[in-house]
């Protein structure tokens, strides 16, 4: 039988059509895979390039926020605004880390960076760390952008930082120490403002110590001695009504050095020749800044007294030798028990001082509101040349800051206007002031020059009222040696006793070493028994308007927002 046998080409042509499709399906496949990966690897490329153009934009704002932030704390607030154009020239270049990178501001300036400067004219309450204080603060925005030229891949990083710079005027702590702060007490002590030492803060109560307000330190809160203070523990109690915290930031002046208590000792020096008033010590120096500069030279009982504005006048206008001897003379003298010297004091008459001041236009519109002493004086190893304030109770309507490098004596009250608001915290009839000196001592309104030889007991004090910030020197713990704390502070030449209370609102600033007034504390012997103390913090000094002339502030930069923006933009959103 004849079988007709079907042909195999039509199998054979499906199958290979069959492997033509799934071959192509899998180079498809193999296509879209490899395209994935390039596409994959380019973004993660891109992904990578564009984390290192924001790490060197980042870099580029931290270099410029780096030189604004030295020049704040060196030479202050002036300098910054004045090296704007500076800092917009600042990228980085330096090195070959930095090679191929190009840095550019928001129009697209090659080697510029975009920063713009606020005014410096808002006096607000601070947040963070320093809430509860009020600053002068300016806010500052710093914007680059950042590409790796010599890539594939044109991809740019953009990086904005917002910051402020800050003065903090430094009359707004009850006490503050420019290093270590020691606080003890034999009775019960309230402190009512706020507390801050740059180094450490022993806390050494013998009775109950109330904190009213917050307490901060740059080292450590220690509740004992201080390590060369030899005394028995202390036996009392703290109490902490608000914040306590250690290791915070420290406060510091522009004076353009190291800020150390002896370097800042120079704000109340006399300049030395040669050094420049724009420099950052002579922006600081209150010789540059006084309204009236009054110096005394020569020695013994016969000195020169003299009289003329100060730097900032021109032409310069020198006060008659009539008119001065009213209100500024040197014929008086008593003993200091604690220096074992006699005192040849320079009289400032604030009564006659401001009633003159009131006769002349010298300072446009207002008052003589504030006064230099330079005390070129050379006496015998047992004279101390100072200064005392007498018949000070009404100051100048403007305000009033005294200073001088000498020791300092105010006798009597001293800004307090009001009969009824003597020995009271009330500050309503005050005027701004201050007074800033080697070390300062407060005689009562019983002191008596013919009394000052006469053993303690027979140097009665009577109630006192001082309301000034004080802003002084110290002779700091030695071995075996006590300071006497910042309850002992204001010195005192009188027997007090708790019968006999000395009231004080102000500010409290231990800022630098005595250099004349150098005897310790506890060679005491016949020098004084202690008031009762009324202290309290000022609470004008809250008001900008109310803090006293010349008030130096400490400064710190405030860290703001951080954002990537899109390239060339100098914000993502109004708030920002």
């Amino acid at each position: 039988m004849k079988m007709n046998l079907l042909p195999h080409n039509r199998e054979t042509g499906s199958g290979l059509l069959v492997t033509i499709v799934m071959m192509a399906i899998a180079l498809a496949a193999l296509a879209a895979a490899m395209a994935w990966s390039a596409n994959t690897t380019r973004l993660n490329e891109r992904t990578i390039q564009y984390t290192r153009s924001l790490a060197a934009a980042e870099a580029n704002t931290e270099a410029v926020i780096a030189q604004i932030a030295r020049d704040f704390w060196s030479s202050g607030a002036k300098t910054v605004f004045e090296g704007s154009n500076t800092y917009r020239n600042i990228v980085l270049t330096n090195g070959t880390v930095w090679k191929g990178w190009e840095f550019s501001d928001a129009n697209n300036n090659a080697q510029k960076t975009f920063v713009d400067i606020g005014s410096y004219t808002n006096y607000i309450e601070l947040d963070s760390i320093y809430a509860g204080l009020r600053g002068y603060v300016c806010p500052i925005k710093v914007v680059s952008n950042a590409r790796l030229t010599n890539t594939i891949q044109n991809v740019v990083g953009t990086v904005a930082q917002s910051f402020q710079l800050t003065s903090i005027p430094i009359f707004q702590f009850a006490m503050f120490s420019s290093g270590d702060m020691e606080i003890s007490c034999g009775q019960p002590f309230k402190i009512t403002g706020k507390v801050h030492a740059n180094k450490n803060l022993y806390v050494e109560p013998d009775k109950e110590l109330t904190f009213e307000s917050d307490v901060t330190a740059v080292g450590d809160i220690l509740f004992q001695r201080h390590p060369l203070d030899d005394r028995s523990p202390p036996a009392g109690v703290a109490v902490y009504k608000e914040r306590k915290e250690a290791h915070v930031p420290s406060l510091t002046l522009p004076i353009g050095t190291n800020n150390s208590p002896l370097a800042i000792r120079e704000i109340i020096q006399k300049p030395p020749v040669g050094e420049a008033v724009s420099s950052p010590m002579g922006k600081q120096r209150y010789y540059n800044l006084a309204d009236l500069i009054i110096t005394v030279t020569g020695g013994g009982t016969n000195p020169t007294i003299t009289a003329s504005t100060g730097i900032p006048f021109s032409p310069k206008k020198n006060v008659s030798s009539s008119t001065l001897k009213k209100f500024a003379y040197v014929n008086t003298n008593f003993f200091d028990w604690r220096e074992k010297k006699r005192v040849r004091p320079l009289e400032l008459d604030i009564k006659e001082l401001t009633a003159w001041s009131t006769t002349i236009s010298w300072f446009g519109s207002r008052a003589v509101s504030s006064i230099y002493v330079s005390d070129q004086r050379v006496l015998a190893a047992t004279e101390l040349a100072a200064v005392r304030l007498r018949n000070g109770t009404n100051l100048p309507a403007n305000g009033l800051t005294v200073v001088t490098a000498r020791p300092l004596y105010v006798w009597g009250h001293y800004n307090q206007k009001s009969l009824l608001n003597l020995g009271t915290t009330n500050t309503t009839t005050t005027v701004p002031a201050s007074i800033v000196a080697d070390a300062i001592t407060v005689l009562s309104t019983n002191w008596q020059d013919s009394n000052s030889m006469n053993l303690v007991q027979n140097r009665n004090a009577k109630p006192t009222t001082v309301n000034a910030a004080l802003l002084t020197g110290s002779v700091d713990t030695t071995l075996g040696l006590y300071s006497g704390g910042m309850e002992n502070f204001p010195r005192f030449m009188e027997t007090w006793d708790l019968a006999n209370t000395f009231t004080y609102n102000g500010s409290m600033v231990k800022m630098f070493p005595s250099q004349y007034a150098t005897n310790t504390w506890e060679n005491k012997t016949n020098v004084y028994s202690p008031p009762a103390r009324a202290w309290a913090y000022d609470l004008n000094f809250d008001v900008g308007t109310k803090l006293p002339p010349l008030t130096p502030s400490v400064q710190r930069l405030m860290r703001g927002q951080w954002a990537a923006l899109a390239p060339y933009k100098t914000t993502n959103s109004p708030g920002f």
